[in-house]
């Protein structure tokens, strides 16, 4: 399953709004089903992760983790948007941690 970037800020903010929460310990995520036909991510670190390079890296982490979690869910219930943001512990967490808990937090909301 490939997903689609979600960029408009109306949209971020509807699933910030109107979405489920869900908690991990490296980053917290809101899911809002949709009608579009793909999976639709976007993947925010707020300034307390650090500087820029700290939360480029930290984005870059934790959107990794969620391309290969999706990649193995090809099956998954599509018409979903999340919108993930990565705390300052997804700089330091293990790869392996990292994608167990992408893994564990997208089974619960896409099934």
């Amino acid at each position: 399953m490939r997903a689609a970037r979600l960029r408009r800020g109306e949209d971020i903010a509807r699933v910030r709004s109107e979405g489920m929460r869900r908690t991990a310990t490296f980053f917290s995520l809101r899911a809002l089903a949709t009608d579009e036909p793909t999976v639709r991510v976007a993947v925010a670190a707020s300034r307390a992760v650090g500087g820029a390079v700290q939360r480029n890296r930290a984005r870059r982490r934790v959107r990794e983790a969620v391309r290969m979690a999706l990649a193995a869910r090809a099956n998954a219930r599509t018409g979903t948007d999340l919108v993930l943001v990565v705390r300052r512990e997804a700089l330091t967490a293990a790869a392996t941690d990292l994608r167990v808990a992408v893994e564990r937090e997208l089974g619960a909301v896409l099934g």
